[in-house]
C-alpha cells in the first residue's frame, strides 16, 4: 500500500470503465474527487485499518468505489438527504456526495479512528452539506441530525431485519431503506419473513461487481401502509 498506490491516469481509466458497466457516467472533476479520496484511503490504510491490508487497489476500486456508485441508479438528480449507518471508510455515502452533490449526507460511524479520517476527506475534498456523528443508530433514540432524510443506507452493518428493527424513527416519514448485500441475502429475507416488522420490499435489483464478477443486490424498503 502507500508508495504502491495506482495513479490517477489508470484509476480514472478503471472506474469510468466499470462504471460504464453499472450504467453509472462518471465526470472529469467526479473522477478528481473520487481519485482524491483514493489516495487518502490508502495513505491512511497505512496507520488503521479501513480496508483489508491485503486489498489491491485493483480490488478497492471495484469492491468499493464501484460497488458504492451502483447505488446511484436508485436516486433521482433531486436534491435529498441520505444518512449512511455504519458509514466506516465512507461507502457508499462519500462517494454519493461526490457524484451528488446536491444530496445531503449525514455519515454514522462510532470508531473514532474512522471518524478521524471521514473528516480529513471531507476537508480535503471541501465537501459541503455533510456531517459526520461520532454515533450509533440505535431502535429507541433519534438519529443525529435532522431526521428529515429520503434514503437511509447500510453496508455490511448487520442482518436485514435487525438494520430494520433499529428504524422505528424513519417508518412514517416516507423514508427509504437501502441495503448493499451479497449472495447470502436470501438467508436474510427468509428470516426478515418471521418477524413482523412494518417494512415492505419495494425494489430488488442484482448486479455483479464489474471487475471480480461478484453477485450483488440492492434492496429498499418503504414503510408498510397498513401501519402508516
Amino acid at each position: 500500500m502507500g508508495s504502491g498506490t495506482m495513479q490517477a491516469e489508470p484509476f480514472a481509466a478503471a472506474v469510468r470503465a466499470g462504471a460504464r458497466t453499472l450504467g453509472v457516467a462518471v465526470e472529469r472533476d467526479q473522477l478528481e474527487h473520487l481519485y482524491a479520496y483514493f489516495r487518502e484511503l490508502r495513505r491512511w490504510n497505512a496507520k488503521i485499518n479501513l480496508v483489508a491490508r491485503d486489498t489491491s487497489d485493483e480490488e478497492v476500486i471495484d469492491r468499493h468505489f464501484l460497488d458504492s456508485l451502483a447505488v446511484l441508479s436508485l436516486f433521482d438528480e433531486q436534491p435529498g438527504r441520505l444518512l449512511d449507518v455504519g458509514s466506516g471508510a465512507g461507502f457508499p455515502g462519500l462517494i454519493v456526495k461526490i457524484m451528488r452533490p446536491s444530496f445531503g449526507v449525514d455519515l454514522l460511524e462510532p470508531r473514532l479512528k474512522r471518524v478521524s479520517f471521514l473528516r480529513h476527506v471531507v476537508r480535503t475534498l471541501d465537501l459541503a452539506d455533510i456531517e459526520i456523528h461520532a454515533e450509533r443508530l440505535e431502535p429507541n433514540r433519534p438519529p443525529p441530525g435532522n431526521n428529515n432524510y429520503n434514503w437511509v443506507t447500510g453496508r455490511a452493518v448487520t442482518s436485514i431485519g435487525e438494520f430494520l428493527s433499529w428504524c422505528g424513527h424513519f417508518h412514517a416519514t416516507g423514508c427509504r431503506i437501502l441495503f448493499m448485500k451479497g449472495p447470502r441475502y436470501e438467508e436474510e429475507m427468509e428470516a426478515l419473513g418471521r418477524l413482523s416488522l412494518p417494512w415492505v420490499l419495494v425494489k430488488e435489483k442484482k448486479y455483479r461487481l464489474p471487475g471480480c464478477g461478484a453477485e450483488r443486490v440492492l434492496l429498499v424498503f418503504r414503510g408498510a401502509r397498513e401501519y402508516l
